[in-house]
């Protein structure tokens, strides 16, 4: 549990940092053109979150121009970027299944012809002789 000697002392240790005008207009622009989020820029710069706010409020031209934004939905561009990655990875991964059935039925045909025997079930084609009930003692 924090004391407030913890947080006094986290205080100390804390130093004051300002940010010029034309650094908050320029993460103000990101966020307005969707390239980062407001909890990124508080994470990388170590802002509180209301201090971006106000920077939006002051700095913002949305505002300014009475146009209502919502900061932190995701442009179309990475969530296209995203799912175009996910169809990649899945076409790499039904590639793979592909050879691997591939491979599975090289290997089948081969002992067929190898062995002379029928290991594929063929459907449609009635029972061989001698293929009866499984278990039976006939001899």
């Amino acid at each position: 549990m924090a004391t407030t000697e913890k947080f006094a002392q986290s205080l100390k240790n804390r130093q004051m940092r300002y940010f010029s005008v034309e650094f908050k207009k320029q993460k103000v622009r990101e966020i307005e053109e969707n390239q980062c989020k407001v909890r990124d820029i508080c994470k990388e710069y170590e802002v509180s979150r209301t201090s971006v706010s106000k920077w939006l409020y002051k700095y913002s031209a949305m505002r300014k121009k009475g146009i209502r934004q919502v900061v932190e939905s995701e442009s179309d561009t990475k969530k296209v970027q995203y799912l175009r990655e996910q169809v990649r990875e899945l076409e790499r991964i039904i590639g793979q299944k592909q050879l691997l059935i591939d491979f599975q039925a090289k290997a089948i045909e081969i002992a067929e012809e190898t062995y002379k025997i029928d290991i594929k079930k063929k459907f449609g084609e009635s029972l061989s002789p001698g293929t009866g009930s499984i278990g039976s003692n006939t001899e």
